[in-house]
């Protein structure tokens, strides 16, 4: 299907954001609505969203991706994935300011931009939002990202004959090869259990509520070689809310074996492609 790309200028908190639009010429009523993780601009690293807006909008998906405040072309301050609230709810009014026959948008994001999405629900329970996608999203605490080292980077080490072989040799000092695993093992166990609750920063609590009570469709996909992926599952498995939610009905989840963490391959971006609009077609109305 052929489409259309326009750019414009739309307003936030005082500030001119930049967007841009992909319109089918017969546009489907479901909109994505792309959410840049950061700090990066609209573009996204090996043009990753650029060829994604067009691959849905050849699909027939209306899809708006944008600079929020202080990045790529837009004005005002730089700011993270915790305070862009209002750039998403402006980016939401733009987007059916141009494309009126929007009936529903998907929220789509990366890593920071997934858990900025879930934020945005989290504050907002914005009824316009009818799907969410969320790639590798970003749960980083000191207790997680212990637990993923010692699980999944310890852990293989140890099965590495290399590994062995520089220990026994003696070009690895026993001292420093054993260092970081003792320091992040006891850092896990102090971080266990009810001390993981209370530790955990605002932010994963809020994502964690979100994932589970949005009452509309969720696509999940992880990256299979990536340690913010494996973070967040570790997270999950603290988070009786997550558990919940990874457990129930109205989200898919979708692994890519080997991908990295933003997809870099034509092979990998093609799978998160594919994978975003069978999800589409499947989940949500025409």
């Amino acid at each position: 299907m052929s489409f259309t790309e326009q750019a414009f200028i739309f307003p936030c908190a005082g500030e001119k954001l930049l967007g841009i639009v992909a319109k089918p010429d017969r546009p489907r009523a479901t909109g994505v609505l792309l959410v840049v993780g950061g700090p990066q601009y609209r573009v996204g690293s090996h043009r990753q969203f650029l060829l994604l807006s067009r691959s849905l909008a050849e699909a027939g998906y209306p899809v708006m991706r944008f600079d929020y405040r202080g990045m790529g072309d837009s004005t005002g301050d730089l700011r993270d994935f915790e305070e862009i609230d209002e750039d998403i709810g402006s980016a939401i009014d733009a987007f059916q300011d141009h494309c009126p026959q929007l009936e529903r948008i998907v929220l789509w994001g990366l890593c920071d931009a997934a858990t900025a999405g879930l934020l945005y629900w989290d504050r907002t329970r914005d009824t316009r939002i009818g799907g969410q996608v969320l790639l590798n999203p970003w749960v980083r605490s000191e207790a997680t990202l212990a637990r993923t080292h010692i699980k999944h980077y310890y852990g293989q080490r140890l099965l590495q004959a290399e590994f062995w072989r520089k220990l026994l040799s003696g070009k690895l000092g026993i001292a420093r090869a054993l260092q970081g695993m003792v320091a992040s093992w006891q850092h896990a166990r102090k971080m266990s259990g009810d001390a993981v609750a209370d530790a955990t920063l605002p932010f994963q609590k809020r994502m964690m509520r979100a994932l589970e009570k949005y009452p509309g469709p969720t696509l999940l996909i992880l990256s299979g070689d990536d340690y913010t992926a494996k973070e967040f599952l570790e997270a999950c498995k603290a988070d009786a809310q997550a558990i919940s939610a990874l457990a129930g009905a109205r989200l898919t989840r979708v692994d890519v074996p080997g991908a990295d963490h933003t997809f870099s391959s034509h092979d990998q971006r093609q799978a998160v492609e594919a994978a975003t609009v069978a999800w589409l077609q499947q989940s949500l109305a025409p």
